[in-house]
């Protein structure tokens, strides 16, 4: 069942950062019921068609675990489906759009997002705990003396939001994400600039008013989340 809360409000959300004390970087983000285990592992080489460059590279892979779901999903032991290969794509481009590659210098830094219970979202929430776990992670090249400052260069965070019967919503869950006539994930940058929108009628098509309305409350969600993010790194 749906929380109760109001359509401009996000799910409860917490963040906690170093969770998996063998990687160079880890978060593990809750928003609502859903929960994702995000870690940072930095490699010291590049993938082959980068070499030569003098740039790193930053990449992502996503899965979720068999019972973070209702029932059970098997594991995709054959190969990333189309669906896990989209997401990994849309958390690897969100990471690099913040991220001075050559600042990071020839080597990789890969964010594996674990789904460990599902309740909506769970795209924008890897996001959003992977940018911490990268953070800590270029933190931790800084520390050994690899790097004299991270090349993060800004903070990135998403949420979803969609049109529910008749009204705008942010954050769904899924009851909410189900039952949506519209649903739209967006993925924005602490200066503001969009990374990327992926909205989806179910049903009839949505206004440009109706767009730009969930444009609009899309940013100011992420806005809240980056905060928490900030604070969350300040206190490290």
């Amino acid at each position: 069942m749906t929380e109760d809360r109001s359509p401009d409000v996000l799910r409860p959300l917490t963040l906690e950062p170093g969770w998996a004390p063998y990687a160079e970087g880890s978060c593990l983000i809750a928003t609502g019921n859903t929960r994702v285990l995000c870690t940072a592992s930095i490699d010291e080489s590049v993938p082959a068609w980068r070499e030569g460059s003098g740039k790193g590279w930053v990449t992502a892979e996503y899965g979720m675990l068999p019972r973070s779901t209702h029932s059970r999903r098997g594991r995709e032991r054959n190969g990333a489906g189309g669906r896990t290969q989209e997401i990994q794509r849309l958390i690897g481009r969100s990471l690099r759009s913040v991220t001075d590659l050559a600042a990071l210098g020839p080597r990789t830094i890969t964010l594996d997002c674990d789904v460990l219970q599902a309740d909506g979202g769970t795209r924008t929430a890897s996001i959003t705990g992977a940018y911490v776990a990268l953070e800590l992670a270029c933190r931790t090249l800084v520390s050994r003396g690899l790097l004299d400052d991270t090349p993060v260069r800004e903070g990135v965070a998403a949420v979803s939001v969609g049109i529910v019967d008749g009204g705008l919503r942010l954050d769904l869950d899924y009851p909410l994400d189900r039952d949506a006539q519209v649903d739209m994930n967006v993925v924005a940058t602490s200066s503001g600039r969009l990374v990327e929108v992926q909205g989806t009628a179910e049903g009839h098509p949505f206004t440009r008013q109706e767009h730009d309305g969930l444009l609009d409350l899309a940013l100011e969600g992420i806005h809240r989340l980056l905060e928490v993010q900030r604070l969350v790194l300040e206190r490290i």
